[in-house]
């Protein structure tokens, strides 16, 4: 099996790569430098697409600077701690968007699987991270492609969805993943500002799990 796989940089895209790694014969990554601030996430990416020795690892810059959010706004502050309901750290439309590149990406080279580290457990509350968002976005799969109108299969595969942070390192911690090589933090300086929502759960994840997370805090 050919698989493509979006890695970010980040904690669950690096497990969802591995799990496809040992599901397929051959893998293809797929990076988005979108102007983010956190950008940092990029470099982290390719040493992800290293570690997993992929086939290729493609990235792609998309200037998405007009977007109201505060991963790519500068006017706009991001958050030093978790916010409930949708928090300004979501980014209009970003999976959909992502998504669809992987798509292209996958039928251009014959794929049969597309894998996301999105999981809906532990997560900052963004609605493209559900599973009836995944369920619509297969079924929009199967009807948009030369490929899947005319017999073939590109299966949408998220197999982090349903687990909890600690769940998923203790899976990559299983699998032997170097998490050294991930990036979550959304300020994107030297160290992980261990602030920020998306280091709260990831150090809440290492904790829970009861391992200690190897990359440098300011905190």
């Amino acid at each position: 099996m050919k698989s493509v796989c979006l890695i970010s940089g980040g904690l669950d895209s690096f497990v969802s790569a591995g799990i496809a790694q040992k599901e397929s014969d051959e893998l293809y990554g797929l990076s988005i430098d979108y102007s983010q601030k956190h950008k940092k996430e990029i470099r982290y990416a390719k040493k992800i697409a290293d570690f997993l020795n992929m086939k290729e690892h493609k990235i792609i810059t998309l200037d998405l600077s007009f977007l109201y959010s505060a991963l790519t706004d500068k006017s706009i502050k991001i958050p030093e701690k978790s916010i409930s309901g949708i928090p300004p750290t979501y980014v209009p439309a970003r999976n959909t968007i992502f998504i669809s590149l992987a798509l292209a990406y996958a039928e251009n080279i014959n794929a049969d699987a597309i894998y996301l580290g999105i999981n809906h457990i532990d997560y900052s509350g963004y609605p493209d991270c559900r599973s009836q968002y995944i369920n619509a976005y297969q079924n929009l799969i199967n009807i948009a492609t030369k490929k899947t109108v005319e017999g073939g299969k590109i299966l949408l595969k998220t197999p982090l969805i349903n687990l909890s942070k600690s769940e998923i390192i203790l899976l990559g911690n299983s699998m032997n993943l170097d998490f050294s090589l991930s990036w979550s933090c959304y300020q994107g300086k030297e160290k992980a500002c261990g602030k920020c929502p998306s280091c709260i759960i990831r150090l809440k994840g290492f904790k829970e799990a009861g391992l200690k997370d190897p990359i440098k805090y300011i905190i």
